[in-house]
């Protein structure tokens, strides 16, 4: 018959350690609340860095000539959404805001163009000159050599076009930018387009100027 106190283990005999289920539980909490941390670390980090990759590369943006003419005032244009249809402006010409999904072609036009392309187009960075139907041939002509003079590279980045209705003989406006002038001998004119055409307010910098609508006569 064997002694039940000999079949207990010696007070020095080694036994396996008991963990309880609690700690199991905890441990294995704590290792999926870890994973989950640095998931989301790891997905912030990449978002971040698409962020930061997905900005418009200012070297792409022609460098401001010169200053600001006096005389130009700023008009705020927070809304830039595309919208099918036509808009209703707060300026006559518009310097910005909501706009076609499709810009217009840059370069020098005939008749008047519409509004919303034309603002399409001042958000890529372009300087639209608009003068009234009723200006002299020979200022025209003037304006037209000016506007072509003015041209930078095949994307061009300014527009002419006549538009009725405006309260000055030339208007140059760009994205939240306006100048009027009485006159398209005006110094201030060539000042604004050399500073704002593909300046420093334009929203998209590697966006075209080409391959919109509209068809150009120069």
């Amino acid at each position: 018959m064997t002694n039940q106190a000999d079949a207990r283990p010696g007070k020095g005999a080694e036994s396996a350690p008991v963990v309880s289920s609690r700690k199991v539980r905890w441990w294995w909490s704590g290792t999926v609340v870890a994973a989950i941390v640095v998931a989301v670390l790891l997905i912030s980090r990449n978002c971040s860095q698409s962020a930061l990759n997905s900005q418009p590369d200012s070297k792409s943006q022609h460098a401001p000539n010169g200053s600001v003419p006096a005389g130009t005032v700023i008009y705020p244009e927070p809304e830039r959404h595309h919208i099918l249809g036509k808009i209703l402006y707060d300026h006559s010409p518009p310097v910005g805001g909501n706009h076609a999904p499709v810009w217009l072609n840059c370069g020098t036009y005939s008749l008047p163009v519409v509004n919303e392309n034309a603002v399409h187009s001042l958000e890529h960075g372009s300087v639209w000159i608009t003068y009234l139907p009723v200006l002299p041939q020979a200022e025209v002509d003037a304006l037209r050599a000016l506007v072509k003079l003015s041209y930078q590279g095949k994307e061009r980045y300014v527009i002419l076009s006549p538009y009725p209705g405006q309260s000055a003989p030339v208007v140059a406006s760009a994205w939240g930018y306006q100048l009027t002038l009485q006159n398209p001998t005006d110094p201030r004119l060539t000042s604004f387009i050399n500073y704002f055409r593909h300046g420093p307010q334009t929203l998209e910098p590697s966006a075209h100027c080409t391959g919109g609508t509209g068809s150009p006569i120069g």
